[in-house]
Order: structure tokens, then sequence, then C-alpha cells
């Protein structure tokens, strides 16, 4: 993976979180159903996804950089 294009997945990546954790959708999921909030299951699913995405983009450069010797 070249450099700009690597640039911009982790920019998405970052935008993609900040969009997980804006109030709107906090406030969606800290709203309780059934006397049940969705809060702390929804905060630890979103975060394990950002920190899987970004294990893998990571990776994948790793890789690439090793086949590029």
């Amino acid at each position: 993976m070249n450099t700009p294009r690597r640039k911009e997945r982790l920019i998405a990546l970052i935008v993609l979180a900040a969009l997980l954790f804006s109030p709107p959708l906090v406030l969606i999921a800290a709203s309780s159903a059934g006397g049940v909030s969705r809060l702390v299951p929804y905060v630890f699913l979103a975060w394990g996804a950002v920190i899987g995405l970004m294990a893998w983009l990571m990776e994948r450069r790793d890789e690439e950089g090793r086949d590029a010797e």
C-alpha cells in the first residue's frame, strides 16, 4: 500500500471513530430499553472495532513493507 493510500485509510478510521463517539450516537446508546442501558456494550464494541481496524491497517502495512524488501 502506498503512503497516500495508507494516510487516507487512517484518516477515514479517525473520522469513523469520531462519529462513533459523537454525542448523538452516544445518547442514543445511553437510552434504556426495558430498563437496561446499552451504553456500556456500545462503548466497548465501538472501541474494540476501532482498535481492531487500526491493528488490521497497521499489520497490512508491515506485511506489504516486508514484501518490498
